[in-house]
């Protein structure tokens, strides 16, 4: 009995050994297969703290350590879940073309946008270059992150080019300051949260609610109101900026018709176009001044209307519902752009709030127009309309309306809220927010040190007129304005009753007639009175007039 024991032993521990070494080999053999890509992801996450771009900043180095260790922990746990669960984990490669197209559209605002903006003119420091190798990290976080998920809940992860264009996204419009950048991982962790947790049943299908990038973009602008904290971002530099790219509103309108083409959303991008030009408009002739403080439509709304509003899976499927879609965001941005002013919030957050606000209203609008009981009316917006071509009819429109407003100095160029003397006269006139734009208009340019704008506020904050007197703050423009060559702020600052203006200098008008752009440093002077005399300013006519 002895022998039969020690044999029967024997082989139930060989059995042991074998299963043991069986499900060792399975582990090896899954990890070498499916897990190496996330590993990998993980790895390469981790190895960017080495450049210098990251190595500049410790929380940066932190950040990055810290989002590649969760993902480690994250992977090591699937690893640790029974075979079953595992046997789950894998992947399927699909190239969708809505993704690389519009990551391509994307990389094309970057790569034109982040030449034109040097964070010192003529420094060659370019902060959307000197951004990419962070995108870089956000999108091998977003490729780890949601194969992750997906596996965690036991599904098959699309591997595409979805990640990009999000991250892409998100980016156009808000990134964290360096010694706060965790909060970006935090805000795409976010946006790939909501995609695959909040959804609904649409049309027999589950699918997301919320774009993915504009969820994430619009809870944490909430959040940043709310705490006061948008100096933690470039948010405001962003919106601000895309005016330095010359052309800006005809390069965006260019890229926009390629996104038009292959997904037919120009119903919703020159919906919300028009209706944010008809109410700007309609403003401007009642009230005397422009909705907008330099544009009809700022650049910054003129781009999320073009690659933020108009994801196609978050968006109605039907023309008619398109248009209603498009007008709503058009007066979505029209309302909070007054409403988050009055609060003193940073206004360009008009354009992320929104959004998913409206994707809420998604199938609402769908009901609404299979309500609808009249053919003739939805004939014409079905897409079999002029035999299947509705999309290219609506492109055509799309182009004869912008072209109009371009004619009509509505996009690019001058704009009239460009004009100080507007804005002088405006106040003069107690044309309504007039003042408070003027003196906004001033502290940008006196920050661009233009002397005249300093002095100009120094006579405000003295004389209390506009602004509550503060007689500290006006001596410090007026010596800010006297460092920089101005007489008549240097008499103002030496005699406390004066309130001495005087005429913008030539430096002055080089930075003062920028109209968004970059300022006039190479203009000829003749150029440069010309422009000044466009503007309404009547000393460079008179000087215009004495030259010839």
């Amino acid at each position: 009995m002895a022998p039969k024991a020690r044999r029967k032993s024997r082989n139930h521990a060989t059995g042991i050994s074998h299963s043991n070494s069986n499900s060792m080999n399975q582990s090896i053999e899954f990890f070498a297969t499916d897990v190496k890509l996330p590993a990998a992801l993980i790895i390469g996450l981790a190895a960017l703290v080495l450049l210098p771009r990251i190595q500049t900043n410790e929380v940066l180095i932190w950040s990055f350590m810290a989002a590649a260790a969760f993902l480690g922990l994250w992977l090591v746990y699937l690893l640790s879940r029974c075979q079953e669960e595992r046997d789950t984990y894998s992947f399927e490669i699909v190239l969708r073309p809505q993704h690389y197209i519009q990551a391509c559209v994307q990389f094309s605002v970057y790569a034109y946008w982040g030449y034109h903006w040097e964070l010192v003119p003529g420094s060659g420091i370019r902060p959307v270059y000197d951004h990419a190798l962070l995108m870089l990290g956000q999108i091998i976080f977003a490729y780890a992150f949601g194969i992750l998920l997906s596996w965690s809940r036991q599904q098959k992860y699309i591997l595409g080019f979805g990640p990009i264009p999000i991250i892409f996204s998100v980016n156009l419009f808000l990134w964290f300051r360096d010694d706060w950048f965790y909060m970006q991982f935090l805000m795409i962790a976010l946006g790939f949260m909501g995609k695959e947790y909040i959804r609904w049943n649409r049309d027999g299908r589950s699918m997301h609610i919320f774009n993915p990038s504009a969820f994430a973009l619009g809870l944490f602008s909430l959040v940043l109101i709310l705490t006061n904290t948008t100096h933690l971002t470039w948010g405001q530099e962003i919106a601000s900026t895309l005016t330095l790219a010359p052309n800006i509103y005809t390069f965006l309108f260019l890229i926009g018709l390629v996104v038009m083409y292959f997904f037919s959303i120009t119903l919703v991008a020159g919906m919300a176009a028009i209706s944010l030009f008809a109410l700007s408009t309609v403003y401007s002739v009642f009230a005397g001044v422009p909705y907008f403080l330099d544009s009809e439509i700022p650049a910054a709304v003129f781009l999320g209307l073009h690659l933020l509003v108009t994801d196609p899976s978050t968006s109605p499927r039907t023309a008619l519902g398109k248009l209603i879609f498009g007008m709503l965001y058009g007066c979505g941005v029209f309302v909070l752009y007054t409403l988050l002013g009055v609060l003193g919030a940073p206004t360009f957050y008009d354009k992320l709030l929104c959004v998913p606000i409206l994707n809420l209203s998604v199938i609402a609008i769908d009901n609404i127009v299979r309500s609808v009981r009249s053919e003739n009316l939805l004939n014409v917006w079905k897409q079999n309309w002029m035999s299947g071509r509705a999309n290219i009819a609506h492109m055509i429109c799309w182009v004869v309306i912008f072209g109009s407003m371009s004619v009509l100095g509505k996009t690019d160029g001058q704009h009239t809220g460009d004009s100080l003397p507007f804005w002088q006269q405006a106040c003069a006139n107690e044309l309504p927010n007039a003042c408070e734009r003027l003196v906004q208009l001033e502290s940008t340019y006196c920050g661009d040190n233009a002397a005249w704008a300093c002095n100009e506020l120094g006579i405000k904050y003295r004389n209390g007129r506009i602004v509550g007197p503060e007689s500290d703050r006006a001596n410090t423009y007026f010596q800010r304005a006297c460092e920089l060559k101005f007489k008549a702020a240097c008499l103002n600052l030496l005699h406390p009753d004066l309130v001495l203006s005087d005429d913008p200098h030539e430096l002055d008008l080089r930075l003062l007639l920028r109209e968004g752009g970059r300022n006039l440093m190479d203009e000829p002077i003749e150029n440069l009175y010309g422009k000044a005399c466009s503007h309404s300013w009547d000393f460079a006519c008179k000087s215009t007039r004495s030259r010839l």
